[in-house]
């Protein structure tokens, strides 16, 4: 198979797949070295960037998904139907907060940082497919573990846990603005 034909191929199994697909899947699929479909995927987000396509690759934790460009949301929208998606509250914004920074975390731990209980903070993000469960706490009652999701990465356009913001960073811009 020529360069050309494998693109075709990658295009049209993300395109398909719709979800964020990893490169072990696609190479294996393609029966081809998951560094050389790396490589070529690469060059696929830079052709896409340079012809100024409508739609993208975005990669995600070794995962990739076809997206549209965030520049073209006025004329999407105006196509699709408004959805009843509620922003998140400060609650559940505080409680993504501490599980990005500070995950695998319990509950109990969330509400020792916040100071509150954040059941339903924690049923919204959950809901929202931002936060799951990722395992239990080796202690008496396994409390349940919390961390962030594939979605929560896409929802805030990141490509991994390494691109937020550091606290140290975010304490000095603080003391920057007060």
């Amino acid at each position: 198979m020529d360069k050309r034909e494998i693109k075709s191929i990658i295009e049209a199994l993300l395109f398909t797949w719709g979800d964020p697909l990893s490169l072990e899947d696609i190479a294996s699929i393609i029966e081809i070295d998951k560094n050389k479909v790396k490589e070529i995927i690469d060059s696929m987000i830079d052709e896409f960037n340079y012809q100024r396509r409508g739609i993208q690759i975005i990669q995600m934790n070794n995962k990739y998904q076809l997206s549209t460009r965030p520049e073209h949301y006025d004329w999407i929208k105006k196509l699709c139907s408004p959805k009843k998606n509620k922003s998140l509250s400060n609650a559940a914004l505080e409680t993504l907060s501490i599980i990005a920074y500070k995950q695998p975390i319990t509950k109990a731990e969330i509400e020792s940082i916040r100071g509150v209980k954040c059941d339903k903070a924690l049923s919204t993000i959950i809901e929202k497919n931002l936060v799951k469960e990722v395992g239990r706490l080796e202690k008496t009652g396994r409390p349940i573990l919390y961390g962030t999701t594939d979605e929560f990465l896409k929802y805030f356009g990141l490509k991994s846990l390494n691109d937020l913001p550091q606290i140290d960073k975010l304490s000095d811009h603080e003391n920057n603005t007060a």
